[in-house]
């Protein structure tokens, strides 16, 4: 066989397989490159730039709707945030915030802490409450239950004990009741009218061997010079007093009436309305003074100290720290419990505010045509090479075809 034929066979088969390698791999180099346009004669050279920099906004586009049309949907993202948001992964995180939250206390040098908590309480206190109870105390049964039971556990089963019984009559004996004052007393009971009304009454009112008594001699003239004694020997007078007192045994007879004084020896009707009474007495001091000596006590009170001390006591509080657990779980499950009520309408109202469809088309449009080659070869390289091989080995056996067709023909 002649050499030239020989290469007329042989051309097609290579010339075949040369032009679709490189066919394909202008074609799929073309996608993206150039990267900008090329002008000449200030005209643009068509397919340029590269196919996928050209369009690369409607790429953009395109990408986000068919991510978020079929890969990120509503479900899907539902779906997502419940893996998300399980028990174990919520209470991690809550008991994680806690931890933090009690290190920030303990390291708080400036007190910020404890300056809000003071804050608190002193609000709390010095205005909230005062303004609450002055609203509540308008109510017919405001603190009812709770003055009831004061009442009936601690006021009615009171009772004096003898060492109480005793400290008390000497009080009284000493301070309420000393001799000057009875003496006093006595001296202001025994004015003029008071003195002719009781001998009136006397003369009036007795019989027997007392009317005698009392129209021959009468009581104006003693109790006129008992008076008189009281007014010129004030120590005699004292001294006499005394000693009746003790004569009299005044001071046990106090200890015992004090011993024996109980709400329960009283009826109970009267113990009823004693109780109605002093529920009502409690109610209208709140309403009327309540709001000032809560507001007073909360001036008076050092709230940064008090704040201070009782955040000390709880960053070092061991059941604190060993709660922790528990509150985080309790938490996490009413986090579970809203979101198993509202996660569709809260995923939906997410969606718009995170805008991942326009997060998606701005990223992309901003990715430079080079990034975006690399970013696609490093996804699809073998891919691309096996279409450009493809191309090489269709374009041989077309090739091959020919050189057949010639060869027959």
């Amino acid at each position: 066989m002649d050499w030239s034929h020989l290469w007329l066979y042989v051309s097609p088969p290579v010339l075949g397989a040369v032009i679709g390698y490189f066919t394909n791999d202008i074609a799929i180099k073309m996608l993206f490159r150039p990267y900008r346009a090329i002008y000449i004669g200030g005209r643009k050279i068509p397919f340029t730039p590269g196919l996928i920099p050209s369009n690369q906004e409607r790429l953009a586009q395109r990408i986000s709707e068919t991510i978020m049309g079929s890969l990120l949907t509503p479900e899907e993202l539902q779906n997502l945030a419940r893996r998300l948001l399980e028990t174990e992964r919520v209470q991690g995180a809550i008991l994680w915030l806690l931890k933090m939250a009690l290190d920030q206390v303990k390291s708080d040098k400036e007190q910020k802490t404890a300056k809000i908590v003071a804050g608190i309480l002193r609000d709390l206190l010095g205005e909230s409450l005062p303004r609450l109870l002055k609203v509540l105390a308008r109510r017919e049964d405001f603190l009812e239950a709770q003055i009831n039971q004061i009442f009936d556990q601690i006021l009615l089963e009171f009772q004096l004990s003898e060492e109480q019984a005793t400290r008390l009559a000497d009080w009284m004996l000493q301070v309420v009741l000393p001799p000057d004052m009875l003496r006093l007393a006595i001296i202001d009971f025994l004015s003029d009218r008071t003195i002719q009304t009781i001998d009136e009454s006397f003369r009036e009112k007795t019989s027997g061997t007392y009317w005698v008594v009392a129209n021959l001699f009468g009581l104006r003239n003693t109790l006129s010079r008992l008076r008189t004694y009281c007014l010129d020997e004030k120590e005699a007078t004292n001294a006499r007093l005394r000693e009746l007192i003790q004569d009299l045994y005044v001071r046990d007879r106090m200890k015992k009436f004090l011993q024996d004084l109980s709400f329960q020896n009283l009826p109970i009707g009267a113990v009823r309305q004693l109780r109605k009474t002093t529920r009502d007495s409690v109610r209208q001091y709140v309403q009327t003074r309540g709001s000032d000596v809560l507001q007073g006590l909360s001036n008076s009170v050092n709230w940064d100290n008090i704040s201070v001390l009782l955040l000390n006591r709880l960053s070092n509080s061991t059941v604190l720290s060993t709660s922790l657990e528990v509150v985080s779980l309790e938490l996490a499950l009413i986090l579970e419990r809203y979101l198993e009520k509202d996660l569709e309408d809260i995923v939906a109202k997410i969606i718009p505010i995170l805008a991942i469809d326009q997060v998606i088309i701005d990223r992309v449009k901003s990715t430079s045509p080079a990034d975006l080659e690399a970013a696609i070869e490093g996804i699809v390289k073998n891919e691309l090479q096996a279409i450009v091989n493809l191309g090489g080995i269709l374009g041989f056996l077309v090739g091959l075809m020919q050189a057949a067709f010639l060869f027959f023909s």
